[in-house]
């Protein structure tokens, strides 16, 4: 894949915040499927809070950013509250948090020079908390996008515990009120180095979405899986060749068609043949055309199968509204290996009419690491079709298709997942145990089971917490690569689980890798955390062992600090143990700078790393 340079971040974020907000103005938002405690005027509405320090500077050469404004304000609906904020060491909020009225798209004209007031550190924390505290009319949605990880200024500490500190907040203590408050925190990683660990595990305790993306394609298809997530939406199949079918249940459709910048227009070719170009459409029709994607929104359409002509990207697709729809049950954003998926729809109209006898109704998931997809037939049950969607096997990103299909009647429904491991693991450094901790909440030592297997030798899997196990490794030969097979057994609600988890390997260089597959978020982020703790500390060492050696070379700095110290060190003179900890304290420099010396002149040593 190719990486994202970093002159897109800036465009790309603004010409997918206009993208999110554009689709919340689709036919499918008028029928959002809002959770049963909520009213009909509990709207979610959507903070998009964008990271603006030092490493999101950049340029715009493809001018991204050109129309993203004009989309913003011409096709957020008035009924849907939304809001921009930015963060860097500080929390801005250049466009406040309100309906969507003339005065809120005024000042979003004015917006893009707060976009452009850089910092220099990124305070995740903050952001999220100044953020998520403005009261809203319905659920909070918070979409996070940074590329980096959390770093506050050293004036508000010793770096980088008080990162670590930070960190630690955000997930311990933050996520869970976020949930008590009724906010999801939704997140987009820019770039490998930013904290994807706890972006994934944010998402997971809040209900959120997570991905990382390294090109604007992946930014927006990232963040239209977001919006399927909060204003869920119905569609019709969209076949490769362009074509789609609008039959006598639908009464408006949206075409959202994607193209790179340099293809030609599109035309859209009516069920009758009569061509519509943006240039020659008629006032009923809306047609807004952007360098990487064109919207078209065709009221009382006509019935029969529609064709697009012309560059059409992934990602493209048909929304529609109509009086009889098609409904599915609450869908987890985050699924996990080995458990299976419940699955329910039915179809709903003003008529209550009973769903059409042909009518069949399946479910599949697939994702870029899967081998192939996981499909299911829901059965019918009254008005209702459900069943089970088998246990996914593969980690990432995933989409899953509720289709339904008749006779004259095709409708989909698309929501993106993520998936975790049940349980994560991960070999220590010095390979002689295995950390597992559980990612799905359900499962504990009360009623999880785990065993390994190192070539065909059994090994004890201890209980060391309440969501956390230990292996003991027995010596191996280090030039071998060896698997160990981890299984896992679970009874949760009265049903039994039974899986594997991902086969970790002891490498043949004697080295230990940490695959994200099988770690998962947490102990990714464990480690993460321990490397940078051993870091600063190692930089700390040899900043006093330089120091030592500098007063050394130079004896009036010698001088100096003596003059600046004694009236101190008088006060102490009659203390044993300060001339002890001094003659300590100056072994230890001698020792340490001689080992560095020598380490220099010998082999560069590869740190361990993730």
């Amino acid at each position: 894949m190719v990486a994202m340079p970093h002159w897109l971040s800036r465009t790309v974020t603004l010409a997918v915040m206009s993208a999110v907000l554009l689709w919340v103005g689709g036919p499918g938002s008028a029928h959002a499927q809002i959770p049963a405690s909520s009213t009909a005027q509990e709207r979610p509405d959507v903070r998009v809070v964008v990271d603006v320090s030092g490493s999101m500077k950049a340029n715009d050469p493809n001018r991204l950013s050109s129309s993203a404004l004009d989309m913003l304000v011409a096709l957020l609906p008035g009924e849907v509250s939304a809001g921009i904020w930015t963060f860097g060491e500080r929390v801005d909020n250049p466009l406040p948090l309100a309906p969507v009225t003339a005065e809120w798209r005024e000042n979003a004209l004015r917006l893009p020079p707060a976009l452009q007031n850089y910092q220099q550190y990124t305070d995740i924390e903050a952001a999220l908390r100044t953020a998520s505290a403005v009261d809203g009319n319905g659920w909070r949605h918070v979409v996070l996008l940074t590329d980096g990880v959390i770093d506050l200024p050293s004036t508000r500490g010793t770096k980088p515990a008080i990162d670590i500190a930070s960190r630690a907040r955000v997930l311990d203590a933050m996520s869970p009120d976020l949930v008590r408050q009724g906010v999801v925190v939704h997140a987009i990683a820019f770039s490998a180095g930013a904290d994807v660990a706890m972006v994934e595990r944010l998402a997971q305790q809040t209900g959120g979405l997570a991905a990382v993306v390294e090109t604007p394609e992946a930014l927006l298809g990232a963040f239209l899986d977001i919006v399927g997530r909060i204003f869920p939406a119905e569609q019709v199949p969209l076949d490769d060749d362009g074509s789609f079918v609008i039959d006598d249940s639908v009464n408006d459709f949206s075409a959202l068609v994607f193209h790179d910048p340099d293809d030609g227009d599109i035309t859209l070719v009516a069920p009758d043949g009569t061509r519509y170009s943006r240039d020659n459409v008629p006032d009923e029709i809306s047609w807004q055309h952007e360098p990487r994607f064109d919207l078209i929104r065709v009221p009382d359409a006509q019935q029969g199968e529609w064709r697009i002509e012309g560059a059409m990207g992934a990602n493209s697709r048909i929304t529609v509204s109509g009086d009889q729809r098609l409904v599915t049950g609450a869908l987890p954003s985050t699924l996990y290996t080995g458990f299976e998926v419940p699955l329910e729809a039915w179809l709903e109209s003003p008529e209550e009419a009973t769903a059409p006898e042909e009518l069949t109704v399946t479910a599949t998931l697939s994702g870029e690491a899967f081998k192939a997809p996981v499909n299911a037939t829901l059965q019918r049950r009254g008005k209702h079709f459900s069943g089970m969607l088998p246990a996914p096997t593969a980690i990432g990103n995933a989409r899953l298709v509720i289709d339904a299909r008749g006779e004259s009647f095709h409708r989909q429904r698309v929501q993106a997942v993520n998936i975790l491991p049940a349980i994560g693991a991960v070999v220590s450094d010095d390979r002689r145990h295995v950390e597992l901790v559980a990612e799905h909440p359900g499962l504990n030592r009360g009623n999880t089971v785990l065993s390994g297997d190192l070539l065909g030798v059994p090994l004890v899997v201890e209980p060391v917490g309440r969501q956390r196990w230990e292996i003991a490794l027995p010596e191996t030969d280090e030039q071998l690569r060896q698997p160990l097979v981890i299984e896992g057994q679970a009874t949760l609600d009265g049903r039994e689980h039974r899986w594997k988890l991902p086969t970790l390997w002891l490498n043949a260089d004697g080295s230990v890798s940490i695959d994200r597959a099988a770690a998962g978020p947490t102990l990714v982020g464990e480690r993460l955390t321990q490397q940078a703790e051993e870091a600063a500390g190692q930089r700390s060492a040899e900043a006093l062992a330089d120091r030592f050696v500098e007063l050394v070379n130079n004896p009036r700095l010698v001088v100096d600090w003596a003059r600046q110290t004694w009236p101190t060190v008088k006060t102490r003179a009659t203390d044993p143990r300060v001339w002890i900890g001094l003659a300590v304290l100056v072994l230890v420099l001698v020792v340490w700078s001689r080992w560095r010396r020598r380490r220099a002149s010998g082999p560069t040593r590869e740190e361990p790393h993730v």
